[in-house]
């Protein structure tokens, strides 16, 4: 919002300096982002006016000019095209020094003497025209100053405000704000209704009523648009950055500056039959002020007659029945649009209005009608006419409710760290435009104001009061509190041990995306379904993982692509299933290993890693963890057959281990045994806790036997059965052996197994031992079909 400090302080005039009122609006949580004179330096430079205008004899393009400067009257030599007699001029004499430090001397051109120099605007540091001499009114005092004439000691503020502070996009709103900062009142202009002198209204249906709840329109007659914008609305226009075009527009954007609300003029000539506010039809084109021809969607707000769209609402009016000169009456439009409805639609076509980006931010819904009059009465003084009743429909059901929030004492205490006076918090309430509808026994009751839309919940009350009040004035205190010690379940391991304990086995920690390509993703889990992201950063980033390996093996083709033949990664993180409505995100842990199992080295071979490898990896971890874990044969769409394993626990899945399918390794252009694990997290943390246990005296046993089984029997089986039969003296069991051939019979293998028993108070008699031995084999028989090998 950018805005004159004369406009301003017309409204409220505290008596501090430009540099303090600037300070105080950026305390107050308005930023100042920038601030600059509203005109070039310069000196000696009068209200001049043309005596005469007589052709240069030698020059087809001068003119000789009689000035008069309030003293005397001098000659001076110009070409500007708008020059002519009784014009009223800036006028820069002899010894005058205008921006640049450009010195005005006598001079001759073509012969003919220059005393001085009728100016631009532009010459004066104005603006940038300079298609012609600067024109001032007719009733401009000869002789006068021009900086004095025109108030020119003046600068331009630019306040960068938040999206949440539509109320001071205006001067009214940043008044108020001075206001209530400097306990002072702000004078508005009297705005009175404009009294009908004809009976003709717009016909206004409004069809979108959710979108536009409230519409006012109003007939203005015989208006005279061939006249000109009186200066000093130019030069607000010009010092708050914007142009001035033609009374009409000029009139609008002034409301817009002085009160926050936008407004539109369109020529009645143009509009068929009347206005209708309602949603576009799909493919309508409208060619809109700036000429640009845009294709409308049915999701954009439009302002129609009974056969065409005739403006976008609230972003930009159409060419077709924009105003010219020629145009004799006049329907202006001034209209609350809901933020939501018109929110992102001017970005959508590549717009960005004044009108757009208050619209979006939130206009004051009870405004329309004083700016209705307002704008009015403007137009009339400038280029007169009838005006007619003011039409307004409006859908009470979709204006925004008013808001009644509680305030209480204690909260503002807790919140700004110090206990204010209850006067005072209701002096800043009453200042701010709060209404205090009830006092409570420990606050307030408050109304909150149309104009502050922001304002919704109690956070937002104390921030005002601590805003007011003064940041600086607020006790600069350290947070306090009482930490109680939470609860660390010594059975469960913190991730960080998984964590060392995979970089001390050489691998290292990745961190990818949760979104990840659903082409990727389909062939590694295609029997889950990605989450849809409504707005992803790109096509391939476009689905929730259901699965850390996406990421992983992206990841290996990242290093891969640079030349990297060893690669070991572990991730940890979240994956997200959707159940009915549900977002499922579970923490998992997952691993790739391709390469050499150890790296290249004088000592070390370069056998690369195989599934074995990882899996005692995994059962170290699980060793750490103090849980146990069984590896059984198992089918995934993602693994190789034959090569996969799941992973259970007491007979409830927690993950998988294997070797990436040879087709998908394809089709994601891997090289060499891609190894893969992945956990769930929850499933594995938590283990038995350790105990100590005294080491026995007495002597170990150990028995070894050969069984052959079948191919289809895991040694977690054999191991199972072996241990659930051996007595609770076993201390360990090891296989030392495993073969294969064709003396054992086709799908036969033998295990080789060593079992041991220790009894910590004695030692076990040869019957003992020899009694729970052939329990072993007994049962090995029965369950397993196993036979002894001979």
């Amino acid at each position: 919002m950018k805005f004159s400090e004369q406009w301003l302080r017309e409204w409220v005039n505290p008596e501090i300096s430009s540099q303090e009122l600037m300070d105080q609006i950026t305390m107050a949580g308005l930023e100042v982002d920038g601030f600059e004179p509203v005109a070039g330096r310069f000196q000696g430079v009068v209200v001049g006016e043309v005596v005469s205008v007589e052709p240069h004899p030698d020059a087809d393009k001068l003119r000789v000019c009689q000035v008069n400067d309030g003293s005397q009257t001098l000659q001076v030599v110009c070409g500007a095209p708008n020059v002519r007699q009784g014009l009223k001029v800036p006028f820069a004499v002899v010894g005058a020094v205008l921006p640049g430090d450009f010195k005005i001397r006598k001079a001759k051109l073509r012969g003919q003497a220059s005393e001085g120099m009728l100016c631009s605007e532009a010459e004066l540091g104005l603006s940038e025209n300079h298609d012609g001499l600067m024109e001032l009114p007719a009733d401009a005092p000869v002789g006068a100053e021009v900086s004095d004439y025109l108030r020119l000691n003046d600068v331009a503020i630019d306040v960068d405000l938040t999206p949440n502070r539509s109320d001071c996009l205006s001067v009214k709103g940043i008044a108020r704000e001075v206001g209530v900062l400097n306990s002072l009142v702000a004078q508005a202009p009297e705005i009175d209704p404009v009294e009908a002198v004809h009976s003709e209204v717009p016909d206004i249906r409004v069809d979108a009523p959710e979108a536009c709840p409230r519409y006012l329109g109003r007939i203005l007659r015989n208006v005279n648009l061939q006249a000109k914008t009186p200066l000093w609305m130019q030069e607000k226009l010009r010092r708050s950055g914007l142009r001035s075009i033609d009374p009409a527009v000029d009139v609008t954007n002034y409301v817009m500056l002085e009160l926050g609300q936008p407004m539109h003029a369109f020529d009645r000539d143009e509009i068929s039959k009347g206005i209708v506010v309602r949603m576009a039809k799909p493919a309508e084109k409208l060619v809109l002020l700036d000429g640009q021809e845009v294709e409308l969607t049915s999701e954009t707000l439009v302002i129609a007659d009974h056969e065409k769209p005739i403006a976008i609402a609230g972003i930009m009016g159409g060419e077709h029945s924009g105003v010219s000169q020629k145009a004799r009456d006049l329907v202006l439009e001034s209209a609350y649009f809901e933020p939501i409805a018109l929110a992102g639609k001017a970005r959508h076509y590549g717009l960005h209005t004044d009108a757009s980006h208050r619209f979006e931010r939130g206009v004051d819904y009870e405004l329309a009608r004083d700016a209705m009059e307002r704008a009015t009465r403007l137009l009339m003084d400038i280029v007169g006419g009838e005006p007619g009743e003011i039409v307004e429909v409006t859908s009470h059901e979709h204006l925004p409710e008013k808001r009644t929030i509680d305030l209480r004492s204690k909260r503002l205490a807790d919140v700004l760290g110090l206990d204010i006076d209850r006067t005072t918090v209701e002096e800043i309430l009453i200042r701010l435009g709060l209404q205090i509808d009830k006092l409570l026994k420990d606050g307030w009751r408050i109304v909150v104001p149309s104009f502050r839309p922001d304002i919704t919940i109690e956070e937002d009350l104390i921030e005002e009061v601590g805003r007011i009040y003064g940041y600086n004035n607020l006790p600069v205190t350290e947070p306090t509190g009482s930490l109680g010690l939470r609860e660390n379940a010594e059975a469960t391991r913190p991730i960080s041990a998984l964590k060392n304990y995979f970089v001390s086995h050489g691998y290292q920690e990745a961190i990818t995306y949760s979104f990840v390509d659903p082409r990727v993703q389909a062939q590694i889990d295609p029997e889950r379904e990605g989450i849809v992201l409504a707005n992803p950063i790109s096509a391939d980033l476009s689905v929730m993982r259901t699965s850390l390996w996406s990421g992983l093996l992206k990841t290996v083709a990242y290093n891969q692509n640079r030349q990297q033949p060893r690669i070991r990664l572990f991730e940890t993180g979240l994956r997200f299933l959707q159940d009915d409505q549900r977002i499922d995100q579970k923490p998992m842990l997952a691993g790739v290993v391709v390469g050499t199992q150890y790296p290249e080295n004088w000592a070390n071979g370069r056998r690369n890693a195989d599934f074995f490898d990882v899996k005692g990896e995994l059962e170290g971890l699980f060793s750490l963890l103090g849980v146990q874990i069984d590896f059984v044969g198992s089918w995934h769409p993602a693994l190789h057959p034959g090569q996969t394993a799941e992973l259970l626990r007491d007979g409830e899945h927690v993950g998988w281990l294997g070797t990436l399918h040879p087709q998908i390794q394809k089709n994601l252009e891997l090289n060499g045994t891609i190894l893969m694990f992945e956990l769930s997290l929850n499933s594995i943390v938590t283990g038995y806790v350790p105990n100590f246990k005294e080491i026995s005296k007495f002597p170990e046993v150990r028995r070894d036997l050969a069984i052959i089984v079948g191919n289809d029997v895991a040694f977690t089986e054999v191991e199972r059965v072996a241990r659930k039969h051996a007595g609770e003296r076993l201390t360990a069991l090891r296989a030392f052996d495993v073969y294969e051939g064709e003396s054992l019979g086709e799908g036969n293998r033998s295990l080789a197994l060593s079992l041991f028993w220790q009894h910590p108070e004695r030692t076990l008699n040869e019957d003992e031992v020899h009694s729970l031995f052939n329990s072993v084999i007994d049962a090995l028989k029965e369950e397993l079909g196993a036979t002894l090998r001979s």
